[in-house]
C-alpha cells in the first residue's frame, strides 16, 4: 500500500469525524454556552478521555503494535492469534476493574483534577454525576483501540480512522433530541458519550473476523509476549501521554480561574485537534507498522529514511496549518461557536487561548512522529526521561504564564513544552544513530517558508475586519469561512508548486 495515499485516507475520515466533532461543538456551544454545566461536562469528559489515552490510544498502542508486528512477521498466524487471544482478554478483565474503581471513587477523582469546583456544591455534585456515567466508554474505547491496533497492523486503515464519527454522531442526537428528556439536559451528553463507545467497538467486531482476528476470551495468560507488552506498558504510560497529563494539570489550574476558562480551553483545544488528529494521530497510524516492520527485518536504512518522509510532511503541511489557525481565529471561532449562549466575551477569550496553542502546533505533530521512531524499536525508557523534562518544564512555564495570561498562558504552556519534547527526541534519534536526514532539507525548508508567509499574508488581508465576523449571518460567515479555507489552499499548494515541491515526490510504499 502506498503510504501517501493511506495518509489520506486516514486523514479524510479523520476529516469526515472532525467536520462531525465541530458541528456537535457548535449545538453544545449554542444549547449550554461556556457555563457551569459545560465546565461540569468537559471535566467529566475529558477524565476517560485521558485515561483512554494513556492506557489505549497511548501506552498501550504503542507497546502493543510493535509486539504484534513481529509476532505477525516472525512467529506465524497461530502464535499471533493466541497473543491477540490473550491480550484481549487481559485487558477486558483491567478494564472492568477500573470502570468499577472509577465509578465508586468519582467524588475523589473530581476534587483531584478540579479542585477549585469545591467551592461551588453545586457545580461538583453536577460533575461527579457526569463523570459516573460517562467513565464505562473508558472500558468500550480502549477495546476500541485494541482492535484498531490489530487492524492498522493488517494495513486496514480506513475502518479505525472511521469509527470516531459514530462518536461524535452520538452526541449529535443526543443534544438535540436526548436533552429535553433530562434534567439538567447536561446528563443527555453523559449517555450520547457512552451510546459513542459502544458503537464504535461494534462496527470493528466484524473487520476482525473478516481478517481472522476476532478475539476469543480467555483466562490464560501465558504467552511471553504478554508479559513484553505489560513491561512496555508501564513506562510508556507517561512517555506518549504527556500532552494529556499536562492538559489535565491545566483543568486544575483553570478550575482556580474565572467561569468559563476550562470552556474556552476546550473549545480552543478542538479547533487544534482539527490538524493534530488530521496530520498527527493519521501519520502516527500509518507510521508505526510500517516502522516495526523495518525494524524486525533490520533494515535501518528504509527505516531512517521513513522517518524523513514523515517530518517533511509534517513540516509542509502542520506549518501552514498552524499559521492559519492564527491568522484565522476570529473567522473559525465565530464561524463554528458565536450562536446562542456562546457570545463575544467567550470569542475573544477562546481566541487568546487558540493562539496560544497555534504556537506549539508543529511540535506537537512533530512528537507524533519522532515518538514512534523510538516505540517502533520498543525503547520506552528514551521517550519516558524526555516525557520527565517536558512535563516539569511544562508546570514551571505554567507558574510563570498563569498570572499575566490567564488561560492564555496555560494553552502557551502546552504548546511550547510540545516544542520542547520534538527538539529532544529528534536529538536523541540523531545522536543514538537512528535518523539520518536525506539531502536538501535546507531548501525545502526555505520554500515551505515563502509560500505558507505568502499564504499567511493573503488570508491577512482576506479575511476582513473583525466587525463581520461578530455580526453576520450563519450561512454568510460559513461560506465566507470557506471562501477563506480554499483561497488559503490555493494559495499555498501554488506556490509550492511553483517552487518546485510536487505530490508524487511523496509517494512511498509500506513495509512489506
Amino acid at each position: 500500500m502506498n503510504l501517501l495515499k493511506a495518509l489520506a485516507t486516514v486523514g479524510s475520515m479523520t476529516l469526515m469525524s472532525r467536520i462531525l466533532g465541530f458541528v456537535r461543538d457548535t449545538i453544545v456551544a449554542r444549547a449550554f454556552g461556556a457555563s457551569l454545566y459545560t465546565d461540569a461536562f468537559f471535566v467529566a469528559l475529558k477524565l476517560p478521555n485521558l485515561l483512554r489515552r494513556l492506557f489505549a490510544e497511548g501506552a498501550f498502542s504503542q507497546a502493543f503494535v510493535p509486539i504484534l508486528a513481529e509476532y505477525k512477521n516472525r512467529r506465524g498466524t497461530e502464535d499471533t492469534r493466541r497473543l491477540v487471544d490473550q491480550v484481549a482478554s487481559a485487558l477486558t478483565l483491567a478494564l472492568l476493574a477500573v470502570t468499577v474503581l472509577g465509578i465508586l471513587a468519582a467524588p475523589a477523582v473530581v476534587w483531584i483534577s478540579a479542585p477549585g469546583f469545591a467551592e461551588d456544591p453545586e457545580k461538583f455534585r453536577l460533575t461527579v454525576h457526569l463523570l459516573r456515567i460517562t467513565f464505562p466508554y473508558i472500558a468500550f474505547i480502549s477495546l476500541v483501540a485494541l482492535a484498531a491496533g490489530i487492524l492498522n497492523t493488517w494495513s486496514r486503515f480506513s475502518v479505525p480512522a472511521f469509527t470516531p464519527v459514530l462518536f461524535n454522531v452520538c452526541l449529535i442526537v443526543a443534544a438535540l433530541f436526548l436533552a429535553p428528556w433530562f434534567h439538567p439536559p447536561i446528563l443527555a451528553l453523559a449517555v450520547g458519550v457512552v451510546a459513542g463507545g459502544m458503537s464504535q467497538l461494534a462496527l470493528q467486531i466484524p473487520f476482525l473476523r473478516r481478517i481472522g482476528m476476532l478475539p476469543r476470551l480467555t483466562l490464560r495468560f501465558t504467552d511471553p509476549g504478554v508479559r513484553r507488552i505489560l513491561k512496555l506498558m508501564g513506562p510508556a504510560t507517561l512517555g506518549v501521554s504527556v500532552a494529556q497529563i499536562s492538559l489535565l494539570i491545566n483543568t486544575i489550574f483553570a478550575s482556580f480561574l474565572a467561569t468559563g476558562s476550562v470552556s474556552w480551553l476546550y473549545y480552543a483545544d478542538r479547533l487544534m485537534e482539527f490538524p493534530t488528529g488530521m496530520l498527527g494521530v493519521a501519520l502516527g497510524t500509518i507510521l508505526l507498522p510500517s516502522l516495526a516492520k523495518h525494524y524486525a527485518d533490520a533494515n535501518p536504512q528504509e527505516y531512517s529514511r521513513l522517518l524523513d518522509w514523515g517530518l517533511r510532511l509534517t513540516l509542509l503541511l502542520a506549518l501552514p496549518a498552524a499559521v492559519a489557525l492564527a491568522v484565522l481565529a476570529v473567522p473559525l471561532i465565530s464561524s463554528l461557536f458565536l450562536y446562542g449562549k456562546f457570545d463575544a466575551q467567550d470569542l475573544w477569550m477562546t481566541r487568546e487561548a487558540l493562539l496560544a496553542y497555534s504556537v506549539g502546533l508543529l511540535g506537537l505533530i512533530f512528537v507524533k512522529v519522532l515518538a514512534p521512531g523510538f516505540y517502533a524499536r520498543q525503547n520506552i525508557k528514551t521517550p519516558v526521561k524526555v516525557a520527565l523534562v517536558t512535563l516539569a518544564a511544562t508546570q514551571l512555564m505554567n507558574l510563570a504564564f498563569i498570572a499575566p495570561l490567564k488561560h492564555a498562558g496555560l494553552a502557551l504552556s502546552i504548546g511550547l513544552a510540545a516544542c520542547l519534547n520534538a527538539a529532544i527526541l529528534y536529538r536523541l534519534l540523531r545522536r543514538h544513530d537512528i535518523f539520518h536526514p536525506e539531502p536538501g532539507w535546507r531548501g525545502f525548508l526555505l520554500r515551505v517558508l515563502a509560500a505558507v508567509a505568502l499564504m499567511a499574508l493573503v488570508l491577512h488581508y482576506a479575511a476582513g475586519p473583525d466587525s463581520f465576523w461578530l455580526t453576520a449571518r450563519a450561512l454568510k460567515k460559513a461560506a465566507a469561512l470557506l471562501g477563506l479555507v480554499a483561497l488559503g489552499i490555493t494559495v499555498y499548494f501554488g506556490a509550492l508548486y511553483l517552487f518546485g515541491i510536487h505530490p508524487r515526490q511523496f509517494y512511498r510504499g509500506a513495509a512489506k
